[in-house]
């Protein structure tokens, strides 16, 4: 079966035999696949509203993080997001990554680059991926996964030029790790309740290291989170799921259907638990739905994709305002990221407008919803003025900047 990333012996002839590789010119925004980035600005609505809750203080909270004291609202909305966005949003968001680095290692190895030179490039990238997320985890939001892709892009990329079997062995593999993981963390929960989070700390320099502390703790376990999903989304790639939707389009209506199906079945019995409907749980039980509730989320992250990929199948020859907009939202998605981030921080942080210490979990998801269409309305208007992301600028500079060549060593005999 051919891929978009070649076999090794079947590797095309390099065009490029020292130094690191030169930049290949940016797709352009007109031409990119329209599916790819309609999911990516439809996930970082997901993501605003995964996050947004974190960001509130005061009140004791359940397994995910939402107010167990919170009125009939706040629980209605706990249970729709612990069923349909929390664990769903971070799968897609790994996925669509996994998608992203085949299609630039392709175009990489289409310009005659050969492999171990796309490999170093990769790993840059995941380098400078690691900087931008602690910046963003020191400054802003404790749970930045910035950080978790940089380290799967250095650990994981030669899992691009693995062979499908081996891809769908370890992605399924990798789903008993993180169900133990998952295991051992809500069997904490429910014994020693929810960790303290550092978004109730008054002093902006104290947050500091409360940011990274919490972070710390954080990191080992989304990085476990992501790598299923991430490895799937590399054999997607392969078979330009998302690119070219019209070919494929029964596998991803079988994949929303099953996906979507799978993660209500296994997100309900959490969901029922943190929106205070199910009450009278044991320990075992609530070990149990929490570790359902993770594993089932790879199969709505993948559905939220696949999804995506049918809808620009049915828009793709007048997509209309509002799915161009959103696509130039998901074209500029870290930018949008990191935006959403500092408008949290300004509008519930203590030493901002402490928002954070009055809202509800309903109220927050107002704000998360605003602030995504804040970004949404302000991508769009880069679209309109032909102008990128800032931060996928300055990150592509980083990425390609040219190093500093060895001198030439004088010519002997």
């Amino acid at each position: 079966m051919s891929t978009l990333i070649p076999e090794p012996t079947d590797a095309p002839p390099s065009r490029q035999t020292s130094g690191p590789p030169s930049p290949v010119s940016p797709t352009r925004l007109l031409d990119r696949s329209l599916a790819p980035d309609l999911a990516r600005g439809a996930m970082l609505l997901l993501i605003a509203l995964a996050h947004a809750h974190m960001y509130l203080y005061g009140n004791p909270t359940g397994f995910r993080g939402y107010d167990l004291e919170g009125g009939p609202l706040d629980r209605v909305v706990a249970g729709v997001q612990v069923l349909l966005v929390d664990g769903r949003a971070l799968p897609m968001f790994a996925a669509l990554f996994g998608y992203g680095l085949v299609q630039l290692a392709s175009r990489r190895l289409a310009a005659g680059t050969e492999w171990p030179d796309v490999r170093r490039l990769l790993r840059r990238r995941g380098r400078w991926l690691i900087a931008f997320g602690f910046v963003h985890a020191l400054l802003l939001f404790f749970g930045d996964i910035l950080v978790t892709y940089g380290l799967v892009a250095l650990v994981f990329v030669g899992m691009v030029r693995a062979r499908d079997r081996v891809l769908l062995w370890v992605a399924g593999l990798w789903l008993l790790v993180f169900a133990a993981v998952a295991m051992v963390l809500a069997w904490s929960i429910t014994t020693q309740g929810s960790p303290p989070l550092p978004t109730a700390v008054e002093s902006p320099l104290e947050a500091l290291g409360a940011r990274l502390a919490t972070w710390a703790a954080l990191g080992p376990t989304l990085a476990v989170d992501v790598i299923s999903p991430f490895l799937l989304g590399i054999w997607a790639a392969r078979r330009r799921l998302l690119d070219e939707p019209a070919r494929h389009r029964p596998l991803l209506a079988r994949v929303a259907v099953i996906g979507l199906a799978v993660t209500v079945v296994g997100g309900a019995p959490l969901a029922l638990a943190d929106a205070r409907v199910w009450t009278g749980w044991s320990e075992g039980a609530g070990v149990s739905a929490y570790v359902l509730h993770s594993v089932t989320g790879v199969a709505g992250g993948l559905a939220y994709a696949a999804l995506a990929g049918l809808v620009a199948h049915r828009l793709a020859a007048a997509p209309g305002r509002v799915v161009t907009a959103l696509a130039a939202c998901g074209q500029r998605s870290l930018t949008c990221y990191l935006l959403q981030s500092v408008l949290f921080v300004a509008i519930f942080a203590p030493f901002t407008a402490g928002l954070g210490g009055r809202l509800g979990d309903a109220g927050a998801s107002a704000v998360a919803i605003g602030v995504w269409a804040t970004t949404v309305l302000l991508a769009d208007q880069m679209r309109r003025s032909d102008r990128r992301g800032p931060a996928e600028v300055l990150l592509r500079r980083l990425t390609y900047r040219p190093r500093r060549s060895a001198r030439p060593r004088p010519a002997t005999g």
